[in-house]
């Protein structure tokens, strides 16, 4: 059932007419339909006539070649991410993609983007990343016995930059404005294969969302069906994007009838999708505010989230960081320690607070060990403790 994969072609969002081989992914966007305001991101296509329905018969499991046709070719190892669990919480489900290989959902995107890298014949890739990303990228890059040179911010929470040394990776703190400009550089000079964005507005790698589609895949499996709604922590919107063109697929091949409602769920210090929803822009740039939030907090869109959002019939939700502590503090009670960003699905459907006709699920993207400051608590040992001491 699995087989090879059925991808052809890359194809633009900002014209589905302007079609371009699988190879080289273009990591700068849509040569033909990009300006110097708006980049447009790539999207992959496949040859679904080809498709058997019975790809979707199989329960979700780790490594995301189960779903190969329906993916790019696979040529990095895998580390056994997907098959993450369904958990029931306060009236809804919770997909708790913490529990990957690397703790976060990043880890489906890079085992699609470092193969890239593999196929392309890169000496290595690179990745301007202050969490998630760039340790999932690490991770990843190791695995398949190539370098990798993570460029983060000096801000950035030092167990992340821990995590993605222990991997090999050259981690780099450099000025946040910094990053991009010498991210292109190691790309056009070194060779080096980039799994993260270098455009005006995000366009990112063109095979990483089809890594996020696999929670599609698997939510249909977990539930019987397709949820009525999804709320995703959105920052880029790739996994935004990608969960909800996994949905148009099920529908496509006729295995569902039904593609739920996509609500990102952003920073109320940024928001720059809800910023291009709201004004009928393609993508948009904000101004960024104070937020703890860092994984989700970023004054660049995409016009990915765009799409997945305004087709579906859902909405942006804006969040403070306030409303995203007590989500994140009562998923913590219930078993589930998120980091901030991870507990916005959460906080965006307790602020939408709307009833669904159907099974509502909010994505939980990383473990709460990625947060900052989290380990610099210290707290004084009890001398000779006695029972009473415990009780009190």
């Amino acid at each position: 059932m699995n087989g090879p994969s059925l991808a052809r072609r890359q194809r633009s969002l900002g014209d589905p007419s302007a079609e371009y081989p699988l190879f080289p992914p273009l990591t700068r966007g849509c040569p033909q339909t990009s300006t110097a305001e708006i980049a447009y991101p790539l999207d992959v296509d496949y040859d679904y006539d080809q498709v058997d329905p019975r790809l979707f018969a199989q329960e979700p499991g780790t490594d995301i070649a189960r779903w190969s046709p329906l993916l790019p070719p696979l040529e990095a190892p895998t580390l056994g991410e997907g098959g993450t669990p369904l958990v029931a919480f306060d009236g809804v489900y919770v997909k708790d993609e913490s529990r990957n290989p690397t703790w976060s959902h990043k880890d489906r995107l890079n085992r699609v983007a470092v193969s890239a890298a593999l196929a392309s014949g890169a000496p290595g890739v690179v990745v301007a990343s202050s969490g998630n990303h760039g340790a999932s990228a690490a991770a990843y890059a190791a695995r398949a016995g190539l370098p990798a040179i993570v460029l983060t911010s000096a801000t950035s929470p030092p167990a992340v930059q821990a995590f993605a040394r222990a991997y090999g990776a050259k981690v780099v703190p450099v000025p946040i404005e910094a990053r991009w400009p010498l991210l292109r550089e190691v790309v056009d000079r070194l060779g080096y294969h980039p799994v993260s964005n270098q455009t005006v507005t995000h366009t990112g790698h063109p095979f990483g969302p089809e890594g996020y589609k696999t929670i599609a895949y698997e939510l249909f499996r977990q539930l019987g069906r397709p949820p009525a709604a999804v709320f995703v922590p959105t920052g880029y919107a790739e996994l935004l994007y990608g969960v909800w063109k996994g949905f148009r697929e099920l529908r496509r091949l006729g295995v569902a009838e039904t593609v739920p409602r996509m609500f990102s769920c952003e920073t109320a210090a940024g928001g720059p999708h809800a910023r291009a929803l709201a004004t009928g822009a393609p993508a948009a740039i904000v101004e960024l505010g104070r937020s703890d939030a860092y994984g989700i907090a970023g004054p660049v869109g995409g016009h990915r989230g765009v799409l997945a959002v305004r087709d579906s019939g859902g909405e942006a939700v804006l969040l403070t960081d306030e409303e995203l502590r007590d989500a994140q503090r009562d998923l913590a009670g219930q078993g589930m320690w998120q980091e901030l960003s991870g507990a916005a699905g959460v906080a965006g459907c307790r602020r939408l607070g709307r009833d669904f006709d159907g099974p509502v699920v909010c994505i939980a993207t990383s473990s709460g060990f990625k947060d900052v400051g989290v380990g610099s608590e210290s707290f004084p040992a009890v001398p000779n403790p006695t029972l009473d001491d415990l009780l009190r």
